[in-house]
């Protein structure tokens, strides 16, 4: 009877891991800390493919019925998903044995917290740990069935080629009969373009606007991504594009795109967006660190905590926002000009330093801003 119980009580653990985000987190972070190619995918796909794959399992598994192969269906998806956008499988499968690995741990030590005795837990765990198997070679099944199919297409001889002409990853780039035979010209110019797309069926829609004008397409590091002679008409979803360059500078460029479509997505910005564009933001976010040094120097004496202090460092940043014109950051504050002074001239007191005076003489009044708009950037992102 204890026994019966204990099950009752497993499946009800059970259950609550399977709708807890928290632990969706936690096999992420085991995946992608374990398979650093899984890594290089954009965490929301990590995050969508576990929670399907975490339900389907514990569902089965609670139900107390045989899975049938709608239970696996997320596994194969997951296996021919990895297969299209370049992972390998030996990294695939380290990142599902991990999060394999974690989801038990956490199983085990839930229903130790509930009371459920060890035989009981162990019994379950057994009979876990064999659906967990047969969904790992389902996986793998969905990869290798994935994988023949992109074989015998050009869309893939084209990826691969595409991931030569962009990666580092000491594949020699692509001859000139190789290029010719894709539609690319040896000597030509081409616009790099990284999507945020990492869905495939989504990535085939997108593609042929990509290709409106010719050039190439392909998943690379999970996302969309292409060379075209001509930026893309405007679509939904967010693209970065760099300017055209020559196809030896692409290696250079490309992880730049990547980096500000991190950072345009991290604003909220939506369609066609220039690389050129995005130059000051990508390039204060690829140093985190001195962001932290700098913003700790100037406005060591506020307090995150403090609402006061906040609103002083929110009008400090608009004041330079608006070209450290009083009139236009009281208008965009919806406040009177003094209160703007008055809130500049208290952010003096409490920091000992001024955002209208350079710190060295002789000093570009530019780059003292920027150091400023960067400090107090820094600070009210220290809260979120």
């Amino acid at each position: 009877m204890a026994a019966v119980h204990g099950l009752g009580v497993i499946g009800r653990v059970l259950k609550e891991m399977a709708a807890d985000e928290d632990v969706v987190d936690q096999l992420v972070r085991a995946a992608r800390s374990h398979a650093p190619d899984v890594a290089k995918l954009p965490e929301a796909e990590n995050r969508r493919h576990v929670a399907v794959m975490l339900a389907a399992g514990l569902d089965s598994f609670t139900n107390a019925r045989e899975p049938d192969e709608q239970d696996f269906a997320a596994a194969e998806a997951l296996g021919s998903d990895r297969a299209a956008q370049g992972v390998p499988i030996t990294s695939l499968l380290r990142g599902v044995q991990a999060g394999r690995t974690r989801a038990t741990a956490i199983a085990i030590s839930r229903c130790r917290d509930a009371g459920v005795p060890d035989d009981v837990i162990l019994e379950a765990i057994l009979d876990l740990e064999r659906y967990t198997g047969a969904l790992e070679r389902h996986v793998v099944n969905g990869y290798h069935t994935a994988e023949l199919e992109l074989s015998r297409t050009t869309r893939d001889t084209r990826t691969q080629l595409l991931r030569r002409l962009l990666l580092r990853d000491g594949t020699p780039p692509p001859a000139d009969d190789e290029l010719r035979r894709a539609g690319l010209r040896p000597d030509g110019r081409y616009h790099c373009l990284v999507s945020e797309v990492t869905d495939p069926v989504q990535a085939r829609t997108l593609e042929q606007r990509f290709l409106a004008h010719g050039g190439v397409c392909g998943i690379v590091e999970g996302r969309l991504t292409g060379l075209a002679p001509r930026p893309p008409a405007a679509p939904a979803a967010l693209v970065v594009v760099a300017p055209a360059v020559p196809l030896d500078a692409l290696r250079d460029v490309h992880p730049l795109c990547t980096a500000a479509l991190r950072v345009a997505a991290d604003l909220g910005l939506r369609g066609v967006r220039d690389l050129t564009e995005l130059a000051g933001d990508t390039a204060l976010a690829a140093h985190p660190v001195l962001a932290g040094l700098l913003s700790t120097t100037l406005l060591a004496a506020l307090d995150h905590d403090d609402e006061f202090h906040r609103e002083l460092v929110c009008t400090a940043l608009a004041y330079l926002d608006h070209d450290r014109r009083l009139n236009r950051t009281a208008g965009a504050l919806h406040v009177h000009p003094n209160t703007v002074r008055y809130r500049l001239d208290r952010l003096e007191e409490i920091t000992g330093t001024s955002t209208d005076h350079p710190a060295f003489g002789g000093r570009s009044a530019v780059l003292d801003a920027l150091r400023w708009w960067w400090a107090l950037r820094t600070w009210l992102g220290h809260r979120r």
